[in-house]
This record gives C-alpha cells, structure tokens and sequence, in this order.
C-alpha cells in the first residue's frame, strides 16, 4: 500500500462527560485561558476601577471616604469583600499583563514559537504574577 492510499487518522470531538475528567492541559493552555479570563474580568469590573480612581483623587474628602470604604465597607457590602475584588484585580492585571508580554515576545520572535518556550514562559509567567500578587495583596490587607 503506498504513502498515500494510508488511511489518515479521524479526529472527533471529545465527549464531555468521559474525557473531560482525563484531558490534562499544558501550562501554555492555562494560561492563555487565564489570559483572557483576566481581560474580561478587568473589563466587567471596569465601573469598580473608575469609581476607585474617581473617589481617590476627587478630594481629601472623597479620599477619606475612599480608605473607609476599604475599612469598614459600604452599606451592606463588608471592607474585606472591596478588598477581595481589589486583589481580584491586582491579579488580572498583573497577570494580563505579564502574560500579554510573553504573547507579543511570541508574535514578534520566530525561535519563541516551539513547545519548550510555550512552556517555560507560561510557568514563568505563573511564577512573576502570582508572588507578585501574593505580595501587594499582602500589602493590601495590611500584613506589612
């Protein structure tokens, strides 16, 4: 039988409920799907980042109110819970960010586009956002 007449190999979709619970992604997969979770939660909670910027420079006032919020909260909404959005935040965008950088420096360099680099360069990436995240959620919660 020649090269040609070889039966080619049939790819299906995959079942959900039996290899969904089998199917291991690779560190490049987790963190392009992280990526983009980041950017959509950046962009839902855009009104929580305006309002932050908006209250904190209006005035001394709106800045005193601005630090309570984070204290003790606003209406029924406890301080802890601002916090935990806050540090949601802090890691989407450090985490958009650095993982932004490793997608451009594979868009623009030819010997960045193997398996070894996609590798490398998502667990880095997993390694610089969240210790960096680790270390201003700390700073957040008043840890130092």
């Amino acid at each position: 039988m020649t090269e040609l007449a070889k039966k080619r190999p049939e790819f299906r979709n995959i079942n959900a409920f039996k290899d969904l619970t089998t199917y291991r992604m690779t560190p490049a997969a987790w963190v392009s799907i992280l990526h983009r979770a980041s950017g959509i939660l950046m962009f839902l909670l855009l009104p929580f980042i305006i309002w932050m910027f908006d209250t904190s420079v209006s005035s001394e006032y709106s800045f005193a109110k601005f630090t309570a919020a984070f204290g003790v909260g606003i209406g029924i909404v406890p301080g802890w819970f601002i916090k935990l959005v806050a540090l949601g935040l802090i890691w989407a965008y450090l985490h958009h960010f650095t993982a932004g950088l490793r997608h451009l420096w594979m868009d623009v360099s030819h010997s960045a586009v193997n398996k070894q680099f996609g590798k490398t360069s998502a667990l880095a990436v997993l390694a610089i956002s969240l210790p960096l995240t680790l270390v201003l959620g700390a700073k957040l919660f008043g840890l130092y």
